[in-house]
């Protein structure tokens, strides 16, 4: 299932993904807007983009423009949950171990109160399909547990049968 959601994003027109992109990233920031409770969320948990998955780079500079803080994931080692590090839209970047952009100075925060997660795909409940390594799901089995809003292209919504470590997340976001 992941060979083929991976394929179907590799064959996406570009131009098709940055529409997509766009929508998608217009439905998270209403998300934002409808759910901060007037901004009250000390920080709000981010991704950097892999290869396929949505960009939502254009939304994260207007939440820092509107003051929120934002966070990037941090694997700090294998089958352990996720640090985050504090980051600010164009500050340098570096990629860790996994090849993934981190910020250059890694200001370490608390784990954030609400996270955008994002998703290789997704089923009907709300269960995340990642790239297998579980880091999302160790992250989400502490508590007290942040607000869960997966990023995802509705296209990649599948069927699978969720493992006793899967966490449902407590929205998905779409086109």
């Amino acid at each position: 299932m992941r060979a083929a959601l991976k394929a179907a994003r590799r064959a996406r027109d570009p131009l098709e993904k940055a529409r997509l992109d766009a929508l998608i990233g217009a439905r998270v920031l209403a998300w934002w807007r409808s759910h901060s409770a007037g901004g009250t969320e000390p920080v709000l948990g981010v991704y950097w983009p892999l290869p396929g998955e949505p960009d939502l780079q254009p939304v994260y500079l207007a939440l820092a423009g509107a003051g929120v803080r934002l966070a990037l994931p941090l694997v700090v080692a294998p089958d352990c949950a996720l640090a985050f590090v504090e980051w600010v839209p164009g500050e340098a970047m570096v990629s860790d171990r996994m090849g993934v952009a981190v910020p250059a100075v890694q200001r370490v925060v608390d784990r954030p109160g609400v996270l955008l997660v994002p998703c290789l795909g997704f089923t009907a409940e709300r269960f995340r399909l990642g790239y297998g390594g579980g880091y999302y799901d160790r992250t989400l089995e502490k508590e007290p547990r942040p607000v869960t809003v997966g990023v995802a292209y509705a296209g990649e919504r599948v069927a699978f049968a969720a493992g006793q470590h899967d966490v449902a997340l407590d929205w998905v976001v779409t086109e």
